[in-house]
């Protein structure tokens, strides 16, 4: 497995060439064993089973700490009792908002949960297949869900993961509900909340509606501790474990998926919410650029 290289956070064309390459790979039909000869082989063993129940949660923050307001949370809020759970963030110091609110939220103690916070410099944190492969290469967990920072664990997710994940062998599962807002304007309530100061804050269940996802993307992304530990999260691609200089569209979500040869199993998990937005607070750019990816976004959802 090749190492990271943060010595290099601009792609140079190498790079960018790899990165158009993984991009195209999966509808190439490209044989993933070339990349992952021992996949199939670790995904027919039997996982250990362990009772209770541990889960490793990852998530990633960098300018959106008024949305992990919201997932840190609904842990606090609704802790489970049915599984362990470890609340994995990755973030840089340089982003303050989100240090104060980490702060905040390490002060409180929550039955089960164990709060993990990774601090990475800013040009490994930029890809978020950097953060997510260095949790699941070292978690310890016996599934792990990589999720955003905009998704949310209300009544009765963190315990109704027991019942839909023990005894399971697939590689990869998802829930195959989700309860999403519409786009919501950067200046909506909901999204404002928690700018001032950090603090627990709740949602209102009635702005959202029950959406039926088809695959495991990348919120909503559930593997298998094993494989999570052996394989990382897309560790056989150099591309994707290249820090760069500014934050990078998730395209590894899709690879992840190829690697592993599955969409993923949907599974019966109550209390999934995910906050949708129109502005991207990560990216950077013009404000033309910033307002046309917000049309786009706007007529996706649409």
């Amino acid at each position: 497995m090749d190492a990271v290289d943060s010595s290099t956070p601009t792609p140079n064309w190498r790079t960018r060439l790899a990165l158009t390459f993984y991009r195209l790979a999966p509808g190439l039909r490209l044989p993933a064993s070339w990349w992952v000869p021992d996949m199939k082989k670790a995904q027919a063993e039997s996982p250990e089973v362990r009772d209770p129940l541990e889960v490793e949660v990852v998530s990633h923050c960098w300018n959106y700490s008024h949305m992990l307001a919201y997932q840190l949370s609904s842990v606090v809020t609704n802790p489970p009792s049915k599984v362990k759970l470890i609340m994995t963030v990755c973030y840089c110091p340089e982003d303050k908002g989100t240090v104060d609110l980490l702060e905040f939220f390490a002060g409180k103690t929550v039955p089960n949960v164990a709060w993990n916070w990774q601090s990475m410099p800013r040009a490994e944190l930029m890809r978020r297949a950097i953060g997510r492969h260095r949790a699941a290469t070292t978690s310890t967990a016996d599934w792990v869900w990589f999720t955003d920072c905009d998704l949310l664990f209300h009544a009765g997710c963190l315990d109704g993961l027991a019942p839909a994940l023990v005894g399971r062998t697939e590689a990869l599962v998802f829930p195959q509900e989700e309860r999403c807002t519409s786009m919501l304007a950067a200046d909506d309530a909901m999204l404002t909340a928690a700018t001032a100061r950090p603090k627990l804050v709740e949602i209102d269940p009635q702005r959202f509606e029950i959406q039926r996802p088809k695959k495991a993307t990348g919120p909503l992304q559930i593997v298998r501790g094993d494989l999570a530990r052996k394989f990382g999260y897309c560790g056989a691609i150099r591309c994707y474990q290249t820090p760069t200089d500014v934050w990078r569209k998730t395209y590894e979500d899709r690879a992840f998926r190829w690697l592993l040869g599955t969409h993923g199993t949907p599974i019966d998990v109550p209390g999934v919410y995910r906050i949708k937005h129109i502005e991207k607070g990560r990216y950077h750019g013009s404000k033309l650029m910033s307002r046309m990816r917000s049309e786009i976004r706007q007529a996706k959802a649409r």
